[in-house]
């Protein structure tokens, strides 16, 4: 028992900040918005992993196109799959895992949150500046194990991802009592697609309304990170498995990622 607690304190060990990525509300963007950042923060130098436990929708493999590689294991536990030539990002998923891409995860919750645990404890990240979580929709036992499972470790808190109307608002609501319940801090609230800036002409036009998402993080007394326009380009990036920070710099995306990606930069600072 002890030499299982010092390995999964020593795979957790150089792991400077951990952040989660969190919604009430499915299709809002997370696994965008976690994606993103990492490669947001990777840009700033900043050596980053994620942990994707969203076990039903692993899309994140497939978002950086390695969703053909695997996990091997090393005496320390499974190692992470490394994305791009300098390695910069350390991705672990149950997509690694399954045996064919389309299998889908039928568990019940005992089995789901063993496989969380188990990779909180056993995966061999080394040192990494952050630890992005993505995770799925709602506040059931998955986020629960999540967050205990985290605790112990430097947890800097959670990202609450919403899109502007009011349906998805009233979702991440609850995501934001789930949080205090939790006894986990809030770094703000991101409303993602929040428009669309037509590429022609750079009219933006509120597909699904806008300022929701602004409006709650006034509500409830937590930071405004930013919003997140619908691009193309993005979509584009994310299909192709493409870096979208470093090939679309002149995106209507780009410079809303890259603000939420320095207040992060400068929590993480203010922490420490």
């Amino acid at each position: 028992m002890e030499e299982g607690n010092a390995k999964e304190r020593a795979n957790l060990a150089g792991v400077r900040h951990i952040v989660l990525v969190l919604s009430g509300k499915g299709g809002v963007g997370k696994s965008t918005i976690s994606t993103e950042l990492a490669l947001a923060l990777r840009n700033a130098g900043k050596r980053v992993g994620i942990l994707d436990v969203d076990l039903c929708g692993p899309s994140i493999p497939r978002m950086l196109r390695v969703q053909d590689s695997a996990v091997h294991q090393c005496d320390s536990g499974w190692v992470p799959v490394f994305v791009g030539q300098d390695k910069a990002i350390a991705l672990m998923s149950i997509g690694f895992l399954l045996e064919r891409p389309d299998d889908a995860v039928v568990w019940r919750g005992p089995k789901k949150n063993a496989l969380i645990k188990q990779f909180v404890t056993d995966v061999a990240w080394g040192d990494l500046d952050f630890l992005i979580v993505d995770t799925p929709p709602g506040t059931s036992d998955e986020h629960i194990s999540t967050v205990e499972a985290l605790r112990p470790y430097q947890l800097l808190g959670a990202i609450l991802v919403t899109t502007p109307q009011a349906v998805s608002v009233g979702d991440v609501r609850r995501e934001l009592t789930f949080c205090r319940k939790a006894g986990l801090r809030i770094l703000g609230i991101v409303e993602n697609m929040s428009g669309f800036v037509c590429p022609h002409c750079s009219e933006c036009t509120n597909i699904f309304s806008k300022g929701g998402g602004e409006e709650l993080a006034k509500h409830s007394g937590v930071p405004f990170l930013g919003c997140i326009p619908l691009d193309p380009q993005l979509t584009q990036s994310l299909e192709e498995g493409r870096d979208f920070i470093q090939e679309f710099p002149k995106s209507s995306a780009f410079p809303a990622l890259t603000h939420i990606a320095q207040q992060i930069l400068d929590t993480s600072q203010r922490s420490s």
